[in-house]
């Protein structure tokens, strides 16, 4: 899900990117996007936003809180329209989701 060079910059799209980076996963300290938990983010022209997520595990203490918390934070960005989120658990999550980031965070590298 992360960037690559080859993709213009977007700053709307940025917005909502820093927008998911505010919202962390309860039992590992890293926010939800270099958790790796977007599967997709798609914006029309009407900067309604839809977006695939998933959670480290179905278990997960926060399942049922989680979509809405996204919702929520995206919601504010200035300018979005309809923030729609789906839930998914396939294909399940796993380490090798985690970006740069997180994985220096967690000491993985």
């Amino acid at each position: 899900m992360h960037n690559p060079s080859n993709i213009p910059y977007n700053p709307f799209k940025q917005a909502v990117i820093d927008a998911l980076r505010r919202v962390f996963d309860p039992e590992i300290p890293i926010n939800i996007y270099d958790l790796g938990l977007i599967y997709d983010l798609k914006i029309d022209t009407d900067h309604n936003v839809e977006i695939l997520m998933t959670l480290t595990t179905p278990n997960c203490p926060v399942a049922e809180d989680m979509p809405g918390m996204v919702q929520e934070e995206v919601s504010r960005v200035e300018g979005v329209g309809k923030v729609r989120i789906e839930l998914t658990f396939e294909p399940p999550w796993d380490m090798a989701n985690l970006s740069e980031e997180a994985k220096v965070e967690l000491g993985l590298i």
